[in-house]
């Protein structure tokens, strides 16, 4: 694969714009602002994590004219909240900002949500772009114009879709992630495989560092697929893209969005989904095995531990997908053939916690 100016195209009905992989984008950052034609109200919401890069880009940016601003975002998922997204877009008004102006998201996936939700709703919308830096944004929450904050009662009960203008994605970040939130983002890349294209799985179980870019690329393009044929969920093809979340945002909530990644969350969450595809579906059992190997290959976990099934059920009943009552499950009839289900019911629910999860 040309790593150089790889370019993946991303069509909705609502906007069409451009996925851009490359080494140094984030040192590019300032050229494709001034090609975009953005305007000198350009204004940088960073992650406090990822402060170095955000020095980057600003160096970048001035080096073309423009004159950004910055707005720092505490880490974690508890910044996905009323309280941050208030102070921002208050930072936003006293700014003076206008409709041409343009955010930059740089961070992983609670500062691409935070900042494309404050985005959607500054002025009735003004324009951001994506700058992923953790895997997981990479391949999957910079795609598709989900944007949101949470609730205590559930992850992104509050939100809209609302595209991007760009996304620019520079693998060299992921150079400074973490083992354990490689690990994590990984998670998606592995659901892309289950739901879609069983060759992808293949290039995932040889776990070579060499090839994490096609990775990032095929997952990429996966999602860019789905989400033009299906923007806003309303034909039933972007609900795909939940398999493992329906579990995995409750074991989330149940957990007050502590000490669980959102990726190991959705690792529990799709061994969870192939047992129930066994039970209901006939799923095979070398393809569940298949599964725990990659999981374990990759550090990511099998089961949970801690967690009241109480909660998890309270969390399974706010599920924003939740209608008249029932959940919907994305179960597997085999790799690569995905299916929408609302046959699950309590006692399938009740007898997969038992087999995945170990409470108080």
């Amino acid at each position: 694969m040309n790593n150089e100016n790889l370019i993946i195209r991303v069509s909705t009905p609502s906007r069409n714009y451009l996925v851009r992989i490359g080494r140094g984008l984030l040192q590019s950052s300032g050229l494709l602002a001034s090609q975009l034609g953005l305007k000198d109200r350009v204004v940088l919401l960073h992650d406090e994590a990822v402060k170095t890069y955000a020095l980057q880009i600003v160096d970048s940016l001035k080096g073309y004219g423009f004159k950004p601003e910055i707005i720092s975002i505490a880490s974690g998922e508890k910044s996905k909240s009323f309280r941050t997204l208030e102070a921002i877009v208050k930072r936003l008004a006293d700014m003076k900002l206008d409709r041409k102006s343009t955010l930059l998201a740089l961070g992983g996936g609670v500062t691409g949500d935070l900042v494309g939700f404050a985005a959607s709703i500054f002025l009735r919308g003004i324009s951001f772009i994506l700058i992923p830096t953790t895997l997981l944004a990479m391949v999957d929450s910079s795609i598709g114009g989900k944007t949101g904050i949470n609730l205590p009662q559930g992850k992104n009960l509050i939100g809209s879709f609302y595209q991007p203008l760009e996304v620019w994605i520079d693998p060299e970040v992921l150079h400074t992630l973490s083992p354990r939130l490689l690990s994590a983002g990984m998670a998606e890349v592995i659901k892309y495989g289950m739901i879609a294209e069983e060759k992808l799985l293949e290039e995932i179980e040889k776990k070579e560092e060499a090839n994490l870019l096609d990775l990032i690329k095929r997952s990429v393009e996966i999602k860019a697929k789905i989400v033009s044929e299906d923007e806003q969920e309303k034909t039933g093809k972007r609900a795909i893209l939940n398999f493992g979340h329906t579990l995995g945002h409750a074991l989330e909530a149940a957990n007050k969005y502590k000490d669980l990644l959102h990726g190991e969350a959705v690792a529990i969450g799709m061994h969870a989904a192939c047992l129930l595809s066994n039970w209901l579906l006939a799923f095979p059992l070398s393809a569940i095995e298949r599964l725990k190997h990659i999981l374990q290959l990759y550090s990511l976990p099998l089961t949970a531990t801690g967690f009241s099934k109480q909660a998890i059920f309270h969390a399974l009943d706010l599920d924003k997908k939740r209608v008249q009552g029932v959940n919907s499950w994305i179960l597997l009839q085999s790799i690569g053939f995905p299916v929408v289900s609302k046959e699950v019911k309590k006692a399938d629910i009740d007898r997969v916690l038992k087999e995945i999860v170990q409470g108080r």
